[in-house]
């Protein structure tokens, strides 16, 4: 039997929490700033603030969660599955309090946000460490780990697909439940799925910053933050972008997110085939550039042109699916090349998450205030506001991802550069 064909149910059993852990992301992500100013009316810059405390409280406690999850490995899988469901329970519950507040006026609201995303960030930290960290352990060459990695972002981009239409169409409480029955199934899933095969007989120090003594970690961490922090900027306007500088009829977003994330799925099949021919860190740059050229043109949309977005989110889809399958899979390589598979992927993974919520919080908490300081309000429709809008959602993305494909090229893909 080849590795390929052996791969497709550990595949499918160990990447299904994905769809789950994505589900609650997008929400989180992209539509609560919209939400909570929008419908609840809390100001921009309050809003912005107390999401940059909040994600960078998160990000902070995921090195500590990194080292919590090695002990849970050394001692047995099935502690890092009872730990895992345990943090299932209490991300549902944190998700349905976050996102049906019974209380209303600025300061309740900012004040149940608070307390709502602190334990939403603490589940979802312990469960997506402990996911990712058993994803690294089954090892593999880079196709293989592509193969392990893709499972569980293609999961996770039908559960991206599900939570950009299915609160429009069936609403909050709806989705609260979608979600809960969803990490139900993941878990079991992910129970059922083969045990790693590494064991941890010699771990890494409890140590932090263990990780970022490696020096191909950290080129490959940096080029990760650049890279997210391009992402995540147009996640958190995304919203603001349709509804404001290209007046689209709210009807429309669930297609416009839609189209993204379903490109991005059919994407990664594709982009597999690509790292078969030419590396990971390769095709990673392809999709850099892919996205480039998309979002530079975006930057000319204004009123009316939603078919034409529409593309944009197509392509730029396209340019996702790299984002989602291949960063994951080096850092595995990383790990594996450092001697280190079966004794701290909990560490590396911690950084990890670290890097991704560092890049979300600053995305809302730089990109939301300067537009407030630009004189952009929800629902804006003087010229200097909207330029304003366009340049922070398009142009300076642009600018992130092009240093991002910069250190790509002169720090990994050059020869010996990642040694």
């Amino acid at each position: 039997m080849t590795s390929a064909v052996r791969d497709v149910p550990i595949g499918w059993r160990y990447g299904l929490l994905g769809l789950p852990l994505a589900f609650v992301a997008l929400p989180l992500y992209v539509q609560l700033p919209s939400l909570y100013a929008r419908e609840f009316g809390v100001p921009l810059g309050a809003l912005g603030a107390l999401l940059l405390l909040a994600r960078l409280a998160d990000a902070a406690f995921d090195p500590w969660v990194g080292i919590f999850v090695d002990r849970l490995f050394r001692r047995s899988p099935r502690e890092v599955l009872a730990a895992g469901a345990a943090a299932s329970a209490a991300l549902a519950l944190g998700f349905a309090l976050l996102m049906l507040p019974p209380v209303r006026g600025t300061t309740p609201l900012l004040a149940w946000a608070a307390l709502s995303l602190l334990v939403t960030y603490a589940a979802f930290s312990v469960l997506s460490v402990a996911h990712q960290s058993w994803g690294a352990m089954l090892g593999g060459d880079e196709a293989a780990r592509g193969r392990i990695v893709a499972s569980r972002e293609g999961m996770g981009l039908i559960g991206v697909l599900l939570a950009s239409a299915l609160p429009a169409f069936a609403g909050l409480p709806a989705t609260a439940c979608v979600l809960a029955a969803g990490l139900a199934a993941g878990w079991w899933a992910w129970a059922a799925s083969r045990r790693p095969v590494a064991r941890v007989e010699a771990p890494m120090a409890a140590d932090w910053f263990a990780p970022l003594r490696v020096r191909g970690f950290r080129r490959l961490l940096s080029i990760f933050m650049l890279n997210g922090i391009a992402s995540a900027i147009p996640a958190t306007l995304v919203l603001f972008f349709v509804r404001d500088r290209l007046q689209a009829p709210p009807a429309q977003e669930p297609l416009f997110l839609a189209s993204y994330f379903l490109c991005a799925a059919l994407s990664i099949p594709l982009w597999l085939k690509v790292v078969t021919r030419i590396g990971l860190a390769r095709t990673w740059l392809a999709g850099m550039a892919v996205s480039i050229g998309v979002f530079v043109w975006a930057a000319a949309l204004g009123a009316g042109d939603s078919a034409a977005f529409l593309v944009v989110c197509a392509l730029s889809g396209v340019a996702l699916g790299t984002d989602l399958a291949l960063p994951s899979a080096l850092l595995a390589g990383v790990i594996g090349e450092a001697g280190q598979r079966g004794r701290g992927e909990g560490q590396y993974f911690g950084w990890w998450n670290f890097a991704t919520k560092m890049n979300l919080a600053l995305a809302a908490g730089v990109a939301l205030p300067s537009l407030a300081f630009a004189g952009y309000t929800p629902g804006s429709r003087s010229p200097q506001a909207l330029d304003a809008l366009a340049l922070a959602y398009c142009v300076l993305p642009c600018v992130l991802k092009l240093a991002a494909a910069t250190l790509l090229h002169f720090h990994w893909i050059r020869p010996g550069a990642a040694s």
